[in-house]
């Protein structure tokens, strides 16, 4: 037959002690444990921003870094770029430059070549060309004026009918013949009567009959228009 065990109030209140300590220490177990949950959690939370920033500043960094290069290669390409134009720019200076050397050159030569021109024509104007006051002097001069005005001629025949007809002297007049009847004596070199002085003669010579040269280039004209040149009158004309 089973003994009964009989409870006192002795084992009941020994009983309510266990109790009650195995729940204190289940109760302190369960809050260390919770507390210990949040602070993992805080920890790791701390640690990912930490990293957070961590990866933010590099990426700032590297955006940073590759503005800068960004804006080296800019201020490198400017860089160049200008020096290209400055090269061009002296370039084209260095031809612009030439050309005016040239230009200014060539205006300093024509300028030279149109005073030189300009002091030859003043010496022509200030010394024109001399004869001498003799037959030479007046059928060398004579040749000239008639050379200029197309009229035939040469020394040779100048000469040679001067001599004929005046032996040189410029003031013989033929007081005889026809024309020293009718009031119209030859006179000068070549013997010219004044009707065909008048009608003969050379502009730009004196308008005398006597004149060494007026007579002869008037003469000249006279035989240019009759007989071809005087270079083909061999007797009185």
């Amino acid at each position: 037959m089973p003994r009964t065990i009989r409870i006192t109030r002795s084992h009941k209140l020994a009983t309510a002690v266990l109790v009650a300590a195995g729940s204190v220490t289940a109760i302190a177990a369960t809050g260390g444990q919770s507390d210990a949950q949040p602070a993992a959690a805080k920890t790791s939370i701390a640690a990912e921003k930490v990293a957070g920033v961590s990866t933010a500043k590099e990426a700032a960094a590297k955006k940073a870094a590759q503005e800068t290069a960004a804006k080296k290669a800019a201020a490198d390409a400017a860089a160049a770029k200008k020096a290209v134009a400055e090269r061009k720019a002296a370039a084209e200076k260095a031809v612009a430059d030439r050309k005016a050397e040239a230009k200014k050159a060539a205006e300093k030569a024509r300028s030279e070549k149109q005073a030189a021109n300009r002091s030859t024509e003043r010496k022509a104007v200030a010394a024109p060309k001399q004869y001498k006051n003799n037959l030479d002097g007046w059928i060398r001069e004579s040749l000239d004026i008639m050379k200029k005005k197309n009229i035939p001629g040469s020394y040779e025949g100048l000469h040679r009918n001067i001599m004929r007809e005046s032996s040189g002297n410029p003031n013989a007049v033929n007081d005889w013949d026809i024309n020293a009847q009718n009031g119209i004596p030859s006179k000068g070199l070549l013997q010219v009567i004044q009707p065909t002085f008048d009608a003969y003669h050379v502009k730009g010579t004196p308008k005398k009959l006597t004149d060494p040269v007026a007579n002869i280039t008037a003469a000249a004209n006279y035989a240019a228009d009759k007989y071809g040149t005087i270079d083909n009158v061999d007797s009185a004309y």
